[in-house]
C-alpha cells in the first residue's frame, strides 16, 4: 500500500458537483492498494499516517502529530498510486489491487485511522470521478509505501 499524505489548511471532494467530504486543517491522504497487499501493510501505515510528527508545535517545530494538533482527517482511494512508468510513457497500472482487495483495504485503513486518531476519517467515493481540492500547509507531502519500510 501506498500513501501519499498532504498537511493541509483544507481539502474537499466533489463527485458530480455534489459536496461529498470536506475538513478544515488536518491531513489528506491519498491511498494506493495493489496486489498482495495485506491487513498487516494497512495497520502499519494507519498508524504510521496517525503518528507522523508534521505538525507545528508552540516553537514553530515540525514535532506534533495529526492527534496532538486536533487536526482532521480525509481519505481518498487512488489506484493510479500504483502506476509503473519503466517502460514507455503510458503508465501500467497492472499492480493496482481489483476491488475485491482494494475496496475492504481502503475502508478498514480509514476504520483504523479513525480508531487511532480518535475522530471520524472522512472519505472519497470508491472508484468515482472525484475532483479533490486542497490547500497544502507547508507545502508539506510525504510518501509512504508499506513494502519499504526501512
Amino acid at each position: 500500500m501506498r500513501l501519499v499524505i498532504q498537511r493541509v489548511r483544507n481539502a474537499s471532494v466533489t463527485v458530480d458537483g455534489e459536496l461529498v467530504s470536506r475538513i478544515g486543517a488536518g491531513l489528506f491522504i491519498l491511498v494506493g492498494v495493489e496486489d498482495g497487499d495485506t491487513e498487516a501493510d494497512m495497520e502499519w501505515l494507519a498508524a504510521k499516517a496517525a503518528g507522523l510528527r508534521i505538525f507545528n508545535d508552540d516553537a514553530g517545530v515540525m514535532n506534533r502529530s495529526v492527534v496532538d494538533a486536533g487536526g482532521e482527517l480525509l481519505a481518498v482511494s487512488q489506484f493510479t498510486l500504483t502506476a509503473s512508468t519503466r517502460k514507455g510513457n503510458r503508465p501500467s497500472y497492472i499492480r493496482a489491487a481489483g476491488h475485491d482487495l482494494a475496496v475492504p483495504l481502503y475502508d478498514k485503513f480509514c476504520s483504523r485511522l479513525s480508531e487511532i486518531a480518535g475522530r471520524p476519517v472522512q472519505k472519497g467515493v470508491f472508484g468515482a470521478d472525484m475532483q479533490c481540492a486542497l490547500v497544502n500547509d507547508g507545502p508539506v507531502t510525504i510518501i509512504i509505501d508499506s513494502r519499504i519500510r526501512e
